[in-house]
């Protein structure tokens, strides 16, 4: 009698999991990352919930093909030069931030980013950029 009690229980477990939706799905990942599971490697994912990247990297690599010292660019590179591009833009949006706090704003406007290159060396390139 044990077996068929548990024959109908497994099959309503297998399909509550058929039937979780994707937050949850990104929940459970983030789960089974903490508890020790490896790390997902490599340079492209192809499921939506797990991007690595941000930004398009079809349209990055269009971007690159256009410099003419460039004729190819590997998969690796091109998402190197996108994790690069998202940590540049997350960081002069961080410090822009703190200008737009001291206006007591919490809205970023093109005065802050103007502060933010003029004060940080790091972004002295950008100089004359945004005029």
């Amino acid at each position: 009698m044990a077996a068929t009690v548990a024959s109908p229980v497994a099959s309503a477990e297998h399909e509550a999991e058929s039937l979780r939706c994707p937050a949850e799905e990104e929940s459970r990942g983030a789960e089974a990352e903490e508890e020790g599971s490896p790390p997902q490697t490599g340079p492209v994912s192809t499921s939506g919930h797990g991007r690595l990247s941000k930004l398009p990297l079809a349209r990055i690599k269009a971007l690159m093909k256009t410099d003419p010292d460039v004729s190819l660019a590997s998969q690796e590179s091109v998402f190197i030069i996108a994790k690069a591009t998202e940590l540049f833009v997350e960081m002069i949006a961080k410090d822009a931030l703190v200008y737009a706090q001291q206006g007591k704003r919490k809205t970023l406007q093109r005065k802050d980013l103007d502060n933010a290159i003029e004060a940080i060396d790091e972004f002295a390139f950008l100089e004359g950029t945004l005029d």
